[in-house]
């Protein structure tokens, strides 16, 4: 699952502009530890493989700094020239548990999909680049 974020800025001075991508930058690392981490909790709780490699697998990371939580490999999914997050399983079959597996009768059981739906609104984004601007 990968994020993005456009920032559009009408500010008159480079300083300016720098403290309000830094700031989106931060509100975008914020956002994706509190996806990671309501995901590995998620996927814990619905007892997606009995062995938690799938929980242990996860991983998240940030434009520009990499993997930022997570106990996955890093997989330079996002593009450093934008400002993208993204939350990822690297054990090879998570996304079975999302979706489910039709040929093995396997039902989905959604763990990414209500930790990003509970935690990147544009009020709680909105807040966290406040935050970060010291607003």
């Amino acid at each position: 699952m990968k994020l993005k974020v456009n920032i559009i800025t009408n500010l008159k001075t480079k300083e300016a502009e720098d403290k309000v991508k830094k700031a989106n930058q931060l509100a975008m690392r914020d956002t994706v530890v509190d996806i990671l981490n309501d995901s590995i909790k998620n996927a814990k709780a619905v007892k997606f493989w009995l062995t938690g490699n799938n929980a242990r697998s996860l991983a998240g990371e940030v434009s520009g700094m990499g993997k930022v939580a997570g106990e996955g490999s890093q997989e330079r999914i996002v593009d450093d020239n934008k400002n993208e997050g993204a939350v990822y399983s690297t054990s090879g079959y998570g996304g079975y548990g999302e979706t489910g597996l039709v040929s093995k009768n396997y039902p989905p059981r959604p763990y990414m999909k209500p930790a990003l739906d509970k935690n990147f609104t544009k009020e709680k984004f909105a807040s966290k680049v406040k935050t970060h601007l010291g607003a």
